[in-house]
């Protein structure tokens, strides 16, 4: 039994986004590659890709509650297959490639006193079985050697999916939507997730997280949505 099982794991396993032999993280040399990385010039606050390296108009004009975003991504083909793979598909394999290459994209941030993924509702969490946050939290709090916690931050209440929304009313729907359940004084968190778009959703829960007595709450994501994918 312990022959097949080690001779099993040296069959290549295909790749989740061509079929081809990949690697441990699910994905084959050619597809790491193609993978859309985030440009050097992006805003330092919310990571909007942008022609400089300022803060960008939307954040001038009202400034969010978070103090940063790291992005290793912009959502663009294929990483936008993979999130949905996750996230869909419970292909938690590319978990491991998301947390990786989150652990590059974040590493000159300060270093966070705690990790917090993005909380799912107990409805949603009930219908995808998991949360892919958590799955992407545990890479990255295992490589960084930070301290984990799913239970700091909840949802108060379940929200209808932001898609299509206005910026304006993504924010009415988050509104009040998160809970924080210990005191966070002084402390600098990151909050984990895996695509950012209009950064509603995170606004809310860094306003949450520093009304517990958080001093920084910078967003850890993997993919930052262009504002041509709105």
């Amino acid at each position: 039994m312990h022959f097949l099982s080690r001779h099993l794991a040296r069959i290549p396993q295909p790749c989740v986004l061509c079929a081809a032999p990949a690697q441990s993280d699910g994905l084959c040399t050619a597809c790491r590659a193609d993978l859309p990385r985030l440009p050097v010039l992006h805003c330092p606050l919310c990571a909007l890709p942008t022609s400089t390296s300022d803060i960008c108009g939307r954040c001038l004009k009202r400034t969010p509650h978070f103090d940063a975003v790291h992005a290793a991504f912009v959502y663009a083909f294929p990483i936008d297959r993979l999130i949905q793979q996750l996230k869909f598909n419970s292909t938690l394999a590319v978990s491991k490639l998301m947390g990786r290459e989150l652990v590059l994209a974040a590493r000159h941030d300060l270093r966070p006193d705690l990790v917090i993924p993005l909380p799912l509702s107990k409805e949603r969490l009930r219908e995808r079985g998991f949360n892919q946050s958590a799955e992407i939290a545990r890479e990255v709090a295992r490589d960084f050697d930070l301290d984990l916690d799913h239970d700091a931050c909840v949802r108060a209440r379940h929200t209808i999916p932001q898609v299509g929304l206005t910026l304006d009313r993504r924010r009415a729907n988050m509104r009040n939507a998160f809970q924080c359940r210990r005191s966070l004084v002084g402390a600098k968190v990151a909050v984990v997730d895996d695509v950012m778009t209009t950064g509603a959703t995170l606004d809310e829960v860094a306003r949450t997280l520093k009304e517990s007595g958080a001093a920084r709450v910078t967003g850890w994501v993997v993919a930052r949505t262009p504002e041509s994918r709105r």
